[in-house]
Formats: structure tokens, sequence, C-alpha cells
């Protein structure tokens, strides 16, 4: 899960260009209305983003579509398996 690139360094570290592209790749749904809420997020914050919310992210691309997508329009709540303070800021990210 995730990215090596990742491993070691404090999670308010800046997030390299190589490692952003990485999670870029990493993030291609196959529904497009996640693609959206994605698109949308990388606009916003990919220049200021933190290794942190890349580490959270990394979690949230593991869901299945569905299951992202019912997280996005908060039909279900993060469940504690992946809740983590990392996940739960871009969560808030991608929702905003």
């Amino acid at each position: 899960m995730g990215d090596e690139l990742l491993d070691g360094l404090d999670r308010l570290s800046p997030l390299g260009e190589r490692a952003l592209s990485k999670l870029r790749w990493r993030c291609r749904r196959g529904l497009l209305e996640n693609d959206l809420f994605i698109e949308r997020f990388f606009n916003r914050h990919a220049q200021h983003m933190t290794v942190g919310q890349a580490r959270g992210m990394y979690v949230l691309m593991d869901l299945s579509d569905n299951d992202l997508m019912d997280l996005l329009m908060k039909r279900k709540p993060l469940g504690s398996d992946i809740e983590s303070e990392d996940v739960s800021e871009v969560l808030t990210m991608l929702m905003a």
C-alpha cells in the first residue's frame, strides 16, 4: 500500500514532484463521478500536498469505486479499519 518514496518521511513534509506524479497515476478510477472529485482535489491541493495527505489518499484509493463514492457522498461513515488523521483530512479535502 502506498509509495516507497514516502517511507520514513514526516507526515507534514511537502510531497515531492515524483511522489505526486505516482499518486496521480494511482488515483485513476473507473467511476467518472469519483474521477471528478479526485480531479478537483488535485486542481486545488496538488501544489501544497503533504506526505500525510498522500498516505491518506493511497488508503482511500485501495477502496472499491462504490465504497469510495459512498464516502464522498456521505452515504456511509469512514470505517474504523481505515480511519486515521491522514485519511480523514484527505476525505474532508475531497468533499470540499
